[in-house]
């Protein structure tokens, strides 16, 4: 098919919008619960390391050292990680639309997102994601994560692209307004109809309705 939009890259997150968050504030609260642990505690440590971890500073054994294992517990480091690893869920149909969409219009597709590497890692293997993304601009690759401007400059040194050039997608309105105001364009996903309803504005359609 012709490619007729001047768009020739997306960039996309990958929690909220290819799969779940993982470890998020819903998870932390599940651990607690699982793994009798106080969760106010838990998520006092996690938000005074968790953007350390997540920039690649610290390891994931670190990051439990700090939040979990900082006194003896009845269960092993393994059993809290497969724990973590387990809370991650795809979605389905977000994942073959941007795959229809990559294969139909020949669109560069790179992932920037705030993730620590073990999970970084772990997700995007099982789920496949580095079957059809390029580039993966992660927070624990390049030292720099959301909301910090840099990270969408450095996407866009990686991808040799424009800030018009590329769609930015992504569940948190933050962040949307900050790849906006660097000239990206912002699609803030809220649904897979919406998203799919906005590509199309954009000219990225798919053959027989899909």
């Amino acid at each position: 098919m012709q490619q007729t939009s001047p768009i020739t890259t997306l960039f996309l997150d990958i929690g909220g919008v290819l799969l779940s968050n993982g470890w998020d504030r819903a998870a932390r609260k599940e651990a607690a619960a699982n793994f009798s642990l106080d969760l106010p505690e838990l998520e006092e440590r996690h938000h005074l390391t968790f953007d350390t971890y997540e920039e690649g500073k610290l390891t994931l054994d670190e990051y439990l050292d700090r939040i979990v294992f900082y006194e003896d517990r009845s269960f092993s480091r393994q059993q809290f990680k497969d724990f973590m690893y387990s809370r991650t869920e795809p979605y389905p149909e977000m994942i073959d639309l941007i795959c229809q969409i990559k294969a139909t219009y020949g669109l560069k597709i790179a992932i920037v997102n705030n993730e620590g590497r073990e999970l970084n890692e772990y997700r995007i293997r099982t789920f496949g994601l580095n079957k059809f993304i390029d580039f993966f601009i992660s927070s624990c690759f390049v030292h720099f994560r959301k909301p910090d401007a840099d990270i969408f400059r450095i996407a866009l040194d990686i991808a040799l692209v424009k800030p018009d050039e590329v769609i930015y997608i992504e569940d948190r309105p933050m962040f949307v307004s900050v790849a906006d105001g660097l000239g990206i364009n912002g699609l803030l996903h809220e649904s897979y109809a919406s998203t799919r309803e906005k590509l199309a504005k954009w000219g990225f359609t798919l053959p027989n309705g899909k």
